[in-house]
């Protein structure tokens, strides 16, 4: 039989209505190994034209869609035939497993990335999306991912750090960089759910220096540390009160801030006095007891409807975001009310303090869930250590009580006289 037609599609279609007999109109030749179908059966009210790719494998018929008539015209159904499936017949393979050959875009790496991130559970997805995306208009997402160079990367980050934003810069780099990375790896990984392969050779962002890093150093001293204190109890300011009592918390526990900017109702156990976390930055679950002060805080607090203990003042249906806790220390600092200070310091606080109230840096590195890289912590040890980071938090306790009351009572002395 030769070559379809639109003309011969029209007519057959005319058929099978009248007839009610389902028709196969085959696209040339190739009896024996495969060829294009345009497979016609009449429902209640239209008749159904589906191209179909078919096969003869093992002396079984297989039949995979490739869409819809007219949708999908007869032009588009052969070039679609030829790119994705004529391939695979020529070779015995089957056509169940053939897939859409054509390279990802660059909007189809970013999304699938992200696609990933939100996947596996990573708090990180939903900025990495929102900079990806603004990422995608300045490459072009319609382009094939694989064509990027990486002077067209670099032309994306050199406005961002000469606008003096050299920390956003080396975040988008990082970005461009992670995503290039699980599309080279996402190849031939049979878990990937992406619908593109990407057919990346080499990742544009990879050879791209980054910012040096600085490894912060400072930490509130006791004097510091009860100045913030007092000022997250009585601001000067109007300010939102979960943003107040979430920095509080951050100084008694020493945890990291998008852990505890997102803490909901269902990780606080009250009976217990733990903050329980199924899953970290680290991708490991973790609990820890908290100090009384805490407790009492956080008793105090009730979550609101959503059950976020922290909501945010612009959209309550969400938990207060890392970032606008780092602005809110910001603006206090440059008033000049509280010490400099990060809330990155707030944890380097704790652990430097901690150490100073008597407990041994093993306890604070599992209270703060730092990753233990020895083979034993790594491998073996199971135990979750939680009678001795209840001793440790119970001492930590004491410390800071006392030095809210020993600072408090200097301020009260110096009043009076």
């Amino acid at each position: 039989m030769g070559s379809l037609t639109d003309g011969a599609i029209r007519r057959a279609i005319k058929d099978v209505e009248s007839t009610g007999k389902q028709k196969s109109l085959p696209d040339g030749e190739g009896r024996g190994v495969g060829r294009l179908v345009l497979v016609l059966r009449r429902m209640p009210k239209r008749v159904l034209a589906e191209w179909m790719a078919q096969q003869w494998r093992d002396g079984r018929r297989i039949k995979a869609k490739l869409g819809d008539y007219p949708s999908m015209s007869l032009a588009e159904a052969r070039e679609v035939f030829k790119r994705d499936y004529a391939g695979p017949i020529q070779k015995g393979r089957s056509i169940k497993i053939a897939t859409d050959t054509r390279p990802g875009t660059v909007a189809d790496l970013f999304e699938a990335y992200a696609a990933a991130l939100k996947e596996a559970g990573k708090p990180s997805w939903k900025e990495t999306e929102k900079g990806l995306n603004k990422v995608a208009d300045l490459l072009g997402r319609h382009r094939p991912a694989r064509e990027i160079e990486p002077d067209e990367v670099t032309e994306v980050l050199r406005p961002i750090f000469e606008r003096g934003v050299r920390s956003m810069a080396d975040h988008v780099r990082s970005y461009i960089r992670a995503a290039y990375s699980w599309g080279m790896k996402s190849e031939h990984d049979y878990r990937n759910a992406s619908p593109r392969r990407f057919r990346l050779v080499y990742n544009p962002a990879a050879g791209i220096p980054t910012e040096p890093k600085v490894v912060g150093t400072r930490w509130l001293d006791e004097s510091e540390f009860v100045q913030l204190w007092r000022w997250l109890e009585c601001p000067d300011t109007p300010v939102h009160p979960p943003y107040l009592r979430a920095v509080q918390i951050l100084m008694l526990t020493g945890q990291r801030v998008e852990e505890i900017a997102r803490l909901h109702r269902d990780q606080w156990d009250s009976a217990e006095r733990i903050l329980d976390w199924s899953k970290t930055k680290n991708s490991r679950p973790h609990a820890v007891p908290v100090p009384s002060l805490a407790a009492e805080m956080l008793d105090s607090i009730k979550p609101n409807e959503h059950g976020w203990l922290f909501p945010s003042a612009m959209d309550p249906s969400k938990p207060v975001r890392h970032s606008t806790l780092y602005s809110f220390i910001w603006r206090q600092r440059e008033r000049g009310v509280i010490p400099v200070v990060t809330n990155r310091d707030l944890r380097r606080t704790w652990k430097t303090l901690a150490g100073k109230a008597g407990l041994s840096k093993e306890i604070r590195d599992r209270i703060q869930n730092h990753a233990l890289q020895d083979v034993s912590s790594k491998s073996y040890d199971r135990w979750n250590y939680m009678p001795e980071k209840r001793a440790g938090m119970a001492r930590w306790d004491r410390f800071v009580r006392a030095m809210l009351s020993k600072k408090s009572g200097r301020k009260r002395t110096a009043e009076a006289a």
